[in-house]
């Protein structure tokens, strides 16, 4: 016989399972236990479990398999549900084990009770309570397939005590779902490929869904003579070796991604869900090939919506699309990128002796210095539009984020998960000065758990998106502004290698120094609070709102932000 908790561990080790991330407690006790004596598992102690749940959706993200995480019953699963959503909305296959008070005492009010089945179920597909033995099994199973077939959340909820108890049997071998193709049907892409031949100015909107299909995409959009416009999680997949590629669009992206959408008589939607529905064409024709039949037709209304993989899709389509098709559409966007693209270098330029540096220039010279197969994480925020736009992917690097979920500080525990899964790869988390401060915990992390994570923070003093939106808005920025420490000094005593970085005639050398470090280290870099982040076409609401927030700063007495704001972004 042995314990649910034996019996856990042991699945999870016969699965492949290295690590669970998490924070312990005594409704947890049982399966330290098993974990010990198994031997083929870590438990990588973090300090919230917020930040074991992000670590393990960044672990899943960059192996493209199972990873775990663990919370200890009542606050121990709370924490776990903002790290969940994220891994659930990033879709990544990651079990979550939330233990639970004593069986006896559910429904009595007991101390740290909660009601986990409900606390999770909008953030997982399988959730689900073990009460018994002979139940385990079957609910583990279910719980594993879910999370590797369906690249979801799954989480089992069991109380400690029922942990303990033991199995009467012979334990299951678990044997892990086949990878399945959806490939489109006939009539679907006789269907398309008809609509495509008839329209003359196509763009592809390519997201994450085309992860292993960048060559296919790529020759579709040559048979189309389509620029290609990647959406952020898209980024990693499709802005390389390819000379389609025109940037992105959305309120991160270029004006050249925003108007080859904004001009296209047909959009092909491939493997995204981009959410803002502004950004879309007003008039044209729209396909969407998703393995997802949720997503099709989620953003914006649809010509055609196709389920299936895009690498399936892409590879039938291509040659029933007609030869001489016209390349005036495909220049011109691509001459609009290469604006772009020069206006955006042309912002990155150093500052002089004194002044705040331009994050422009911090972002691309960590470009430069960054190891070619760098796995970057990324705060959201401003720390998200600078790394989309000045770091570069090549095929080989990874970039990670809460895309969807956009949550404050998911950039360093990412990057904890990240580094654990590739021990020998340069791990870069760039972080805001708001996002590291939040969960400033995991530095503790990165030194107990040696791991030796770059963590470069974006010090402007403020929640800096938050106060662009508001400027935008037409309101005085209210409750951003952040008092911090000398970051690299309390990296130091913690026990981190920390570099503060004051003059952009320091960066290099400074960026250089703490990637060749051998174990974690952290580069605090001072920049300029006033930088505007434009979106790649500004409304008139926008430009009203900017108008209203000058007026009112002058009212205000704050007339001297109007005069940092200009000298920083008109009088570089």
């Amino acid at each position: 016989m042995t314990s649910l908790a034996k019996l856990l561990v042991e699945t999870l080790a016969a699965a492949g399972v290295t690590r669970i991330w998490g924070v312990t407690g005594d409704s947890l006790n049982a399966v330290d236990g098993a974990l010990r004596e198994n031997g083929e598992i870590a438990f990588m102690h973090v300090r919230n479990e917020e930040a074991g749940a992000f670590a393990s959706g960044a672990e899943a993200a960059v192996t493209r398999k199972l990873a775990v995480c663990a919370g200890s019953c009542g606050p121990g699963n709370l924490h776990l549900i903002n790290g969940l959503y994220d891994c659930y909305r990033n879709r990544v296959p990651v079990l979550a084990i939330a233990s639970h008070i004593p069986s006896t005492e559910i429904g009595l009010g007991f101390f740290q009770e909660t009601h986990p089945t409900k606390l999770f179920e909008e953030c997982s597909d399988f959730c689900e309570l073990v009460t018994t033995p002979k139940q385990m099994p079957g609910v583990l199973h279910r719980a594993l397939r879910t999370a590797i077939g369906q690249n979801t959340v799954s989480v089992i909820v069991m109380p400690g005590d029922v942990s303990l108890q033991n199995f009467d049997g012979d334990t299951p071998v678990f044997v892990p779902p086949s990878p399945v193709r959806r490939v489109p049907v006939d009539a679907d892409i006789a269907a398309a490929a008809d609509l495509l031949n008839g329209s003359r100015n196509v763009t592809i909107l390519a997201g994450a869904g085309t992860a292993g299909a960048h060559d296919e995409v790529v020759a579709l959009a040559d048979a189309l003579k389509a620029p290609i416009v990647h959406a952020f999680r898209g980024k990693e997949v499709m802005e390389w070796d390819n000379p389609f590629d025109v940037g992105m669009t959305g309120l991160i992206g270029f004006s050249s991604g925003y108007q080859a959408m904004k001009d296209c008589d047909t959009l092909l939607m491939l493997g995204t869900d981009f959410p803002y529905r502004n950004f879309y064409p007003e008039h044209a024709k729209v396909i969407q090939v998703d393995r997802e039949p949720g997503a099709l037709g989620k953003r914006v209304a649809l010509t055609m919506g196709i389920e299936a993989d895009v690498v399936e899709f892409a590879r039938m389509i291509t040659p029933k699309i007609d030869d001489g098709r016209p390349h005036e559409f495909l220049e011109k966007a691509r001459k609009h990128y290469a604006n772009a693209r020069r206006d955006l270098d042309d912002l990155a330029t150093p500052t002089k002796p004194g002044k705040p540096m331009h994050p422009q220039y911090i972002y691309s010279v960590v470009n430069e210095v960054a190891a070619e197969d760098a796995i970057f994480t990324v705060d959201v925020g401003t720390p998200a539009i600078w790394s989309a736009r000045y770091l570069k992917t090549n095929g080989k690097r990874r970039l990670i984020g809460s895309f969807n979920h956009g949550s404050m500080a998911n950039a360093m525990p990412q990057a904890l998960g990240a580094q654990a899964a590739f021990p020998d790869r340069q791990v870069v988390s760039m972080s805001g000065d708001g996002g590291v401060a939040m969960l400033f915990g995991e530095l503790l992390t990165a030194v107990q758990l040696n791991l030796p994570v770059k963590i470069v923070v974006l010090n402007n003093g403020t929640l800096g998106f938050v106060e662009l939106e508001q400027k935008a808005a037409g309101y005085l920025p209210e409750n951003v502004g952040l008092q911090n420490p000398d970051f690299a000094k309390v990296a130091e005593a913690i026990g981190l290698k920390g570099i503060r970085v004051e003059a952009a005639s320091d960066l290099r050398g400074a960026l250089q120094e703490a990637f060749a470090y051998d174990g974690p280290a952290l580069v605090d870099v001072v920049s300029n609070r006033q930088e505007l982040a434009m979106p790649p076409t500004l409304e008139a609401k926008e430009g009203i709102g900017f108008s209203l927030y000058g007026m009112r700063a002058i009212l205000n007495g704050r007339g001297n932000e109007i005069v940092e704001l200009a000298t920083s972004n008109l009088f570089r």
